[in-house]
């Protein structure tokens, strides 16, 4: 989980990490290899001057009773000594520097019996330019305190033993390399971070107004730029808009065109039901107009969904919540609003009211009562419509947000609508970036609440 969150999430983002991560195990591999070398040039620098002392020391060894004596030749600098057993080296060995030395000695045409070799901290008398440096007030260079010892069976039970220092210095290569990669990543990353933010420019344009075309059911045109295939897709999401915006329209005409065709027979009905002389009879009739006048509304708003002409206002819905509510009263109906505090949202007013008026009527219709209360919580606004009825199953729950969708599978008109009032608040609802929930009271009926973003 902990990786997840680290990844990055765009495009550009994952490019660019993929890259630094190429570049760091190039750079591991680069500082691999340059260790391995810089170990072997250390290598060949501290054994090369031994290895050439032992040479130049045989040429001129001394004569065999000398070396038998284990005295060092006065001719020969006082860290070479030729000794006739094998010398015990102190320190720690190094084979290393044993098998490099018998290379070196055979590559310069010398064969030798055995080689050994060992390294300690003893310090190694001071050279000519250091003493030289300690009476002029300086002090000395005493890093350079390490002694190693090589010890080469030139023939057999003759052995040359012979001294040099070893430096101690910390590797002044690691610095450098960790420059070289910081150059590195600068030179090959700040282009591509640039050539990356021109690619991703036009996808969040792209991608905005996707977001805002869905939201919506509008957005304006997006910029034809950037590489060819982001120009391409630019176009194809273009040519789609343009297609989509057209639908839309031809549907919103053509559904205009149904409202007005179907209102003027209704109207027709309702000025002839004025002439049927029976009062119930034409009660009757009347109602049926009115039903039909009211599915013919919620069937061309359901379809009109999201893309609403009325524009975001914010408003005060407690205040519109009780003048909704004062409507009912009004009309006898048994609805009650809970006292609430001022809470503003930003919504569409006209819509607001239709989807609480649908979740009162509902309440009245399949709960017998309406309790309206408004609550103003952390980031949104909640009202909220109770009833007193048997509330739903809790496997139907979703069911009943569908069109077209009863309680009851009845088609008398005296229990409900034609089951589009829930679909139609959902609709609204999801318009408002906002949420319709259903739940079953504890205490008997069904609570109904609009969730809108504060």
């Amino acid at each position: 989980m902990t990786i997840r969150r680290l990844w990055p999430q765009s495009l550009v983002g994952q490019v660019i990490l993929l890259v630094a991560l190429a570049l760091f195990v190039a750079q591991a591999i680069n500082f691999g290899l340059l260790l391995r070398e810089r170990n072997r040039l250390t290598l060949t620098g501290q054994t090369a001057p031994l290895a050439y002392r032992v040479l130049t020391a045989l040429d001129q060894r001394p004569d065999r009773a000398a070396a038998r004596d284990g005295r060092p030749d006065r001719r020969q600098a006082r860290n070479i000594r030729f000794l006739a057993a094998q010398p015990a080296l102190g320190g720690k060995p190094r084979p290393d520097v044993a098998n490099r030395a018998r290379d070196m000695l055979e590559d310069m045409g010398l064969t030798v019996r055995q080689v050994i070799a060992a390294e300690d901290s003893r310090v190694m008398p001071l050279r000519r330019w250091e003493r030289l440096r300690l009476r002029q007030g300086e002090a000395p260079d005493d890093r350079r305190v390490g002694r190693l010892q090589l010890a080469v069976e030139y023939d057999a039970g003759q052995w040359l033993l012979v001294e040099g220092r070893i430096g101690n210095r910390p590797p002044r290569f690691g610095g450098w390399l960790a420059g070289q990669t910081l150059i590195l990543y600068i030179i090959v990353l700040a282009p591509l971070l640039w050539i990356g933010r021109r690619l991703a420019r036009p996808l969040r344009q792209l991608t905005a107004s996707a977001q805002q075309f869905a939201r919506t059911g509008a957005a304006d045109p997006v910029d034809e730029r950037g590489p060819g295939d982001v120009r391409d897709l630019t176009m194809a999401f273009n040519a789609m808009r343009a297609r989509i915006i057209a639908m839309l329209d031809e549907k919103d005409r053509m559904l205009g065109a149904i409202g007005h065709d179907l209102r003027t027979p209704l109207a027709s009905l309702r000025v002839r039901t004025e002439s049927v002389e029976d009062d119930a009879e034409r009660a009757r009739m009347s109602d049926t107009i009115d039903e039909m006048n009211r599915m013919l509304e919620d069937i061309l708003s359901l379809a009109r969904a999201g893309r609403s002409a009325e524009s975001p206002q914010k408003v005060d819905l407690s205040a519109l919540a009780d003048a909704v509510v004062e409507d009912f009263v009004e009309l006898g109906s048994p609805v009650t609003l809970a006292d609430s505090a001022r809470a503003v949202a930003l919504v569409r007013p006209q819509q607001i009211r239709r989807a609480l008026r649908n979740l009162i009527e509902n309440a009245i219709v399949y709960g017998d009562r309406a309790h309206v209360s408004v609550s103003h919580l952390p980031g949104q606004v909640r009202i909220t419509v109770a009833d007193e009825g048997p509330g739903i199953a809790q496997d139907r729950m979703a069911e009943m947000l569908e069109p077209f969708t009863r309680l009851e599978g009845s088609r008398n008109r005296e229990t409900g609508g034609a089951g589009l009032g829930l679909a139609l608040v959902r609709a609204i609802m999801i318009e408002h970036h906002g949420e319709l929930l259903l739940a079953n009271r504890p205490e008997g009926g069904l609570e109904a609440s609009l969730v809108l973003p504060a």
